[in-house]
């Protein structure tokens, strides 16, 4: 049984009003709020001096985003499981959380009662995701993942370079190898990750839109 009462939590929205309001509803149900914060380098501070058991994080906050709250804290091997609470809805943002494995993903549309299914997932090391997600998206980026996990340290070098727009000249100039082999690993790459459409700006568009996870590889 989960007794609300020892789940430390940290809240961080730059919104007053937001911030407020999810406080009182946490206080209300009996949840330990030990800090809140309104910008992302005091989140990752409390974070870091409470190591509470859940956090609460906006996406869009001065400082650091969520995501980078929640990537500078795993790198300090915090115990802490990770909410982002956002109005995004986008594929990109949906990718980037599951890229960083967080516990959940709310909107700021969710009702109170679904932010405790998420932190009850949570508490059971499962993944939340809003119900308000189409379920084909949500494997849709899962898909994505999976192929981009399947590519070489060589080719996701490579990938890396491609989503920052550089032509396969300035790659093999970078990495002293050969135009020829920065285009076989092109290709390889389009045909790993099943890009529609084989070309080399087929590739440059996908790792552009994609940017945000392929710089977690």
């Amino acid at each position: 049984m989960i007794i609300k009462k020892n789940i430390s939590t940290v809240i961080a929205d730059d919104h007053p009003m937001i911030l407020k309001g999810l406080n009182d509803e946490l206080t209300a149900n009996n949840y330990n709020v030990v800090g809140q914060a309104t910008n992302g380098m005091q989140a990752l501070e409390l974070i870091l001096t409470h190591n509470p058991i859940i956090a609460l994080l906006d996406i869009d906050m001065p400082l650091l985003t969520g995501f980078e709250v929640i990537k500078m804290a795993k790198q300090k091997e915090v115990d802490t499981k990770f909410i982002i609470l956002s109005f995004h809805k986008e594929k990109d943002y949906i990718s980037q959380a599951k890229a960083l494995q967080i516990s959940g993903y709310l909107l700021k549309e969710d009702s109170f009662s679904e932010i405790e299914d998420c932190i009850k997932c949570a508490m059971k090391n499962e993944i939340y995701f809003s119900s308000s997600f189409a379920p084909a998206s949500l494997s849709s980026v899962s898909d994505d993942l999976k192929k981009i996990k399947h590519l070489t340290s060589s080719e996701k070098t490579i990938l890396k370079l491609v989503a920052k727009q550089m032509s396969s000249s300035k790659i093999a100039e970078k990495l002293f190898i050969s135009i020829r082999t920065v285009e076989k690993h092109r290709s390889n790459i389009i045909t790993k990750l099943e890009i529609e459409n084989n070309t080399t700006n087929a590739l440059t568009n996908w790792a552009y839109l994609n940017r945000n996870i392929i710089k977690e590889l």
